[in-house]
């Protein structure tokens, strides 16, 4: 039972990836106070991980910044909460933006991240922002406990699945292009409980920093976010009830994020209006210091 100082309900779901239409509460995309303001108007934005949590927050606000957005979700597990995330997008959508497409793939395979990328060149013929955020993480509290399997299918899909999508995007990338990567706070700070998941967001900020110099000279800047606790199923579907329950604790603004919180680092990452002096960094919207 839920003590009443309780952040969120109990609940857990037993597969990954988590189901965002199961939650509840819902995590939260939509901020109704965003002033959109045509910063990514003209670009085309591939999302991966976009049905759901920050993946879902940042594919709406990047339409409402202009953008037209491709995003990948897993067949069959994530098929409700991609319909729900395409029928948002839609609705955010400018005018003059192509209508959004979402993409089932299973992105720990080389070969179906570049098939992503060229039905994403195929319908929409570039990419100017390459969002890497798809992730699994699994509980355990011991090295022991963390299987071979485990670590194949954590850095299969948190770093394996990042390097491919970059490799092939660059194909189409020209100079004012943007890849942001999704890392952790726990790249920085480590946890016990999530030792394999820690070390895939860590190898996450080596890539991000090595890769951004090797492009300064194409103009194409590489950068990332740094979560903290956010409200998705990312949580709900690794983390044992009694930390569900008290998730965001343990920061100093004593809560969980809500997903349309981190949407803005990444729209201002991917607009050079914003950020055009800024590559090889990481924004660490965190609830802690």
């Amino acid at each position: 039972m839920a003590s009443e100082d309780a952040k969120f309900p109990p609940q857990h779901q037993d597969t990954q990836p988590g189901k965002q239409y199961l939650m509840h509460p819902q995590p939260q995309t939509v901020n109704p106070h965003y002033k959109p303001s045509n910063k990514l108007q003209g670009k085309v934005a591939l999302v991966t991980g976009g049905d759901s949590g920050i993946g879902r927050a940042v594919c709406y606000h990047f339409s409402l910044e202009g953008a037209t957005v491709a995003f990948t979700y897993v067949r069959g597990q994530e098929d409700r909460d991609a319909a729900d995330a395409l029928t948002l997008i839609k609705e955010a959508k400018s005018s003059d933006a192509k209508e959004p497409i979402a993409i089932p793939t299973d992105l720990r395979y080389e070969e179906n991240c570049k098939q992503v990328v060229d039905e994403v060149i195929k319908q929409f013929g570039c990419i100017d922002v390459l969002v890497n955020n798809a992730a699994v993480q699994f509980y355990a509290e011991s090295i022991e406990d963390v299987s071979a399997n485990m670590l194949r299918q954590t850095f299969e899909t948190n770093f394996f699945a990042y390097f491919f999508m970059a490799r092939y995007a660059l194909r189409h990338m020209k100079e004012g292009s943007s890849i942001i990567n999704t890392t952790s706070v726990l790249a920085y700070q480590g946890r016990k409980d999530l030792l394999d998941y820690s070390c895939s967001k860590g190898a996450i900020v080596s890539f991000t920093r090595s890769l951004s110099l090797q492009l300064v000279n194409r103009g194409i800047r590489v950068n990332g976010v740094a979560p903290g606790p956010i409200w998705t199923p990312l949580q709900v579907a690794s983390l044992p009830v009694d930390q569900i329950v008290n998730l965001g604790s343990d920061v100093p603004l004593d809560r969980a994020g809500q997903p349309y919180e981190m949407a803005p680092a990444y729209v201002f990452l991917a607009s050079n209006d914003c950020s055009s002096y800024i590559t090889g960094q990481f924004i660490h919207p965190n609830g802690t210091l």
